[in-house]
């Protein structure tokens, strides 16, 4: 998806539709996919660099290390706005989330991700 790479590590035939587990990727200076709300749980565990996370009305800065709940029904967004590449872990619960993933993509090749 241009600057965001998404690799999922466990998906809903695996899990049994109960949660997915996906990497997120982006490269540095990178905005994410924008503010948006889904039902789910959104739990981002911070791999590498400093993610940028929106929840609710408040931007957080998460250094690796670092874990982030975006409650179900929450607006959330993360963004990469470092110099370095960083990654997230991300638990989507409940429910698979990779069926979306074409979707996603097309609308990344529409809209391709800004500098952060």
């Amino acid at each position: 998806m241009g600057r965001i790479q998404a690799v999922f590590k466990a998906d809903g035939a695996e899990t049994a539709e109960g949660y997915s587990i996906s990497e997120w990727w982006l490269e540095p200076h990178t905005t994410g996919p924008g503010a948006h709300s889904h039902p789910e749980d959104d739990v981002f565990y911070v791999l590498a660099g400093t993610m940028n996370f929106l929840v609710g009305d408040r931007w957080v800065d998460a250094p690796a290390g670092s874990l982030v709940l975006a409650p179900g029904g929450t607006t959330h967004d993360f963004e990469n706005r470092g110099d370095e590449r960083a990654g997230a872990l991300n638990l989507s619960v409940p429910g698979a989330f990779e069926p979306h993933m074409p979707g996603i993509r097309d609308w990344f090749l529409a809209n391709p991700p800004g500098r952060a």
